[in-house]
């Protein structure tokens, strides 16, 4: 890890004390080799894994040059998903947090356009983010305007080459002027990337910043048959007790069953999938990261914009056909220098994709047994927390402070049986300790925040 301080940079004071609020103290080398570059207005291909800082590296270059009194576009981040561009866009407003008046709005489809057409016909976003084709729809209607961005960014490039968004980037980095910084990270740096970038880019300075797991995960796998699967998901939660893990599928039918299983052995579990619409994957997300839930059953759909602090494993359910996506998987702990665990089934017919995963990652995999015989009763990893759902969110002018103040006031909780408080358009989601959720639920109910009673419930 960097030792090199973000006090020592040229960064404003309200982006200071964004970073301080955050516990944001020293560097990533992601952010060390690249925040200067971005700073000084340089063109960068990054070369970096989900997790390692980049969000908050070119999230505080855009926001030193962002001028909050024009109301115009002057940054846009294009993202392969609506999961990664919510996680983005929210990183960015912590950042922004002590800067007044910045106005950053998420475009992605699979949500209704006519509210992001209200939104924009208001007045223009500082900052937008989005995926590559809702954006191209915007601009097709005349509804966005981004000529005069000063900076673009590219984040998982790769991804968003792979999923054929190459047209979509194509059309929109045409309507920004040539005088733009563009920023480019990349999980990995295909040929692609390189004639993307000859493109797009002027000059561009390459950065890698080495994404090797095996020092801080601890990766184990075991032998298992489709048949003998289920059983061994139990006998390894049962054994290691994890307080948070993904397990990971192929396909959505198996996510569901597997979901479906666990539930049925009265775990607390969640699925995510495509499936899902945008305020159901908000909501599993959510309540996942929050704590408010122990196990998220997902496809590869999560396995890029998924970032969860201090997840402690991750089981892949069926191994990948492609050890990158394998790579990706088990990146999601162990995360920021921390310690995860990952655990991989591997069947008769999975063999091979095994000794692939092995060569690509260049180690000798650990192999054991898993004991269905030895499983505890009363494991079930009940969770820390509990969702409760307020009727009112950014759009009510609600803050943070008001909700804390609301549940450590009247309501007479300390302020650490309080969890993460998100904050939507027109919801607010507040994890709140098990032991104290009940109590929680009755005073907001029977209380008022911000001087008006609002309904209030527990998300199950």
């Amino acid at each position: 890890m960097s030792s090199v301080s973000f006090s020592s940079t040229s960064l404003a004071a309200p982006l200071l004390q964004s970073l301080e609020t955050l516990r944001y103290s020293e560097m990533t080398p992601i952010q060390e080799k690249a925040l200067p570059l971005i700073l000084s207005g340089k063109d960068v291909i990054a070369k970096a894994k989900t997790g390692s800082g980049k969000t908050v590296a070119f999230g505080l270059g855009l926001l030193s040059k962002l001028d909050a009194d024009s109301f115009e576009t002057q940054a846009l981040i294009l993202c392969p998903t609506r999961e990664l561009a919510d996680q983005v866009s929210k990183a960015i407003r912590g950042l922004a947090s002590f800067i007044p008046n910045v106005k950053l709005l998420t475009l992605c489809g699979g949500v209704p356009i006519r509210h992001q057409l209200a939104s924009l016909d208001q007045h223009a976003p500082h900052i937008v983010v989005g995926t590559p084709g809702r954006i191209k729809d915007h601009l097709t209607r005349h509804s966005l305007k981004i000529r005069n961005v000063k900076m673009l960014v590219l984040d998982e490039a790769d991804r968003m080459l792979e999923m054929g968004f190459e047209a979509d980037i194509a059309f929109v980095a045409r309507h920004i002027n040539k005088e733009k910084q563009t920023l480019l990270f990349s999980a990995t740096y295909p040929d692609e990337i390189k004639a993307m970038s000859a493109h797009i880019q002027q000059n561009p300075i390459e950065i890698h910043v080495d994404d090797s797991t095996s020092e801080q995960i601890e990766q184990i796998f075991y032998k298992a048959e489709d048949n003998q699967k289920p059983q061994a998901l139990v006998a390894l939660l049962s054994k290691y007790q994890p307080a948070s893990t993904v397990v990971f599928c192929n396909t959505k039918y198996n996510c569901n069953q597997i979901a479906k299983f666990l539930e049925e052995q009265n775990y607390s579990v969640l699925a995510l999938n495509g499936d899902l619409e945008q305020r159901e994957r908000d909501q599993v997300l959510l309540r996942f990261a929050n704590k408010s839930c122990s196990i998220l059953v997902a496809t590869d759909v999560a396995a890029r914009g998924l970032d969860i602090k201090d997840l402690a494993a991750v089981i892949v359910y069926e191994l990948s056909p492609d050890p990158e996506i394998h790579v990706h998987r088990i990146g999601r702990t162990g995360r920021a220098g921390q310690k995860g665990l990952a655990l991989s089934f591997c069947s008769t017919e999975e063999a091979a994709r095994a000794k692939a995963i092995e060569a690509y990652q260049n180690v000798t995999f650990k192999w054991d047994k898993f004991n269905a015989l030895k499983i505890p009763k009363n494991s079930t990893l009940k969770p820390s927390m509990v969702t409760l759902v307020i009727d009112g969110g950014r759009k009510s002018k609600i803050r943070a402070s008001d909700i804390l103040g609301a549940l450590t006031g009247e309501a007479g909780l300390s302020g650490d049986e309080v969890g993460k408080i998100d904050i939507f358009d027109v919801r607010t989601y507040v994890a709140i300790k098990r032991t104290s959720a009940n109590v929680a639920l009755m005073k907001l109910q029977q209380g008022k925040i911000k001087g008006r009673k609002l309904r209030v419930r527990a998300l199950t």
